[in-house]
């Protein structure tokens, strides 16, 4: 993310930008294509999550996710949608829970610690794609478009710079934070419980030490508000990064006449998105754990553009990354790239670990 705001400043440039003018227009469209589809996944299970928090309340998703469609359709093609925005982020002061809850958990704090630097490593495809899934989750793809289209978006200068990238760093250092503590409060009390989490009910237990009697309450809300700020986000990220990559209007102050290709395929993740929560008995939950899954499988190609990029003099002068930069980058893309190999090779070949003796 870093990387990206970086050449958001320096460019005033976007990602999609350029990367077809770099890589030229067919890398361009194929990467889009794979990236529609991500979002289109992500996007449903945004849907997923605002249904499945509804539900803890005893609101149908027949309901719920029509209104909320509904809600970020007109939050951005009618509405002011910056307001919106910061009644989300304040709203998002709801995940400081998680940190309280891990510590009222009581976690057995060496095994805490024992495990952030040696992990329980195994070969086989649910690990790996738990995984994938996670860093997926941590590291998204439409992040990467998303940030360095508002950086340019808001026409910062170089001198700015500074802020931007504190601001980088201590956005992904607080997700970093409540993530870690998500993890520690769920194994705290649902995994030392034998919880097997099924639906939304489930995960919220892992606020109980916090909230008693009210986890289920206070988890929904956050749930709620993060899922609805998600759906709103990546469509709108996802029109944004084509529209950018084949050089079509787009902004949220354009309308359908203006800017067709932008609203449409804005409008359409929306609908599709919201309609595909609706089919009869769809597993949430998974659609919410897989949509993360293909953000990890399309990562590596999204790094290997932007590390490419990154480190073009012509484009990026004095500012490109340094020697310890890029072995960390090019490390985490040739990892990220070496588990999706291996998670094809073990789907296709179940046989494989135990024959390499893993």
């Amino acid at each position: 993310q870093e990387m990206v705001a970086r050449m958001g400043v320096v460019t005033g440039k976007t990602l999609a930008d350029l990367i077809r003018e770099k890589f030229g227009v067919a890398p361009t469209f194929y990467l889009l294509v794979a990236l529609v589809l991500a979002n289109l996944g992500n996007t449903v299970a945004e849907f997923a999550g605002w249904a499945s928090a509804w539900e803890i309340f005893g609101v149908s998703k027949y309901f719920s996710v029509p209104v909320g469609a509904a809600a970020v359709w007109f939050l951005v093609v009618k509405g002011s949608y910056r307001v919106v925005e910061k009644i989300f982020l304040v709203a998002c002061l709801i995940f400081f829970a998680y940190p309280v809850a891990a510590y009222l958990a009581r976690p057995d704090g060496a095994a805490v610690a024992r495990n952030l630097v040696v992990p329980d490593i195994h070969v086989n495809a649910a690990y790996i794609t738990l995984l994938i899934g996670m860093v997926g989750a941590t590291i998204a793809p439409w992040m990467q478009f998303y940030l360095q289209s508002a950086v340019v978006e808001k026409n910062l200068q170089f001198e700015e710079y500074a802020l931007t990238r504190a601001d980088v760093i201590v956005g992904c250092l607080v997700t970093d934070i409540v993530a870690l503590s998500i993890i520690v409060a769920c194994g705290a009390t649902l995994y030392v419980s034998g919880v097997r989490i099924e639906d939304a009910k489930d995960a919220a237990m892992a606020l109980a030490p916090l909230a008693g009697k009210n986890a289920s309450l206070l988890f929904a809300f956050g749930l709620a508000n993060a899922s609805l700020f998600a759906a709103s986000i990546l469509p709108l990220a996802t029109a944004y990064s084509v529209c950018e990559g084949m050089g079509w209007e787009s902004g949220v102050d354009k309308d359908f006449r203006t800017a067709p290709q932008f609203f449409w395929l804005y409008t359409g993740l929306i609908i599709l998105g919201g309609a595909l929560v609706l089919y009869p008995r769809a597993p949430l939950v998974l659609i919410m754990y897989f949509s993360q899954v293909a953000n990890g499988v399309l990562l590596p190609f999204v790094l290997v553009f932007m590390l490419k990029l990154i480190n073009d003099r012509e484009l990026m002068g004095e500012h490109v990354n340094s020697r310890a930069f890029n072995g960390i980058a090019w490390t985490t893309t040739v990892v990220m790239i070496a588990l999706s190999v291996l998670l094809a090779a073990i789907t296709v070949f179940p046989g494989l670990p135990g024959m390499l003796g893993l």
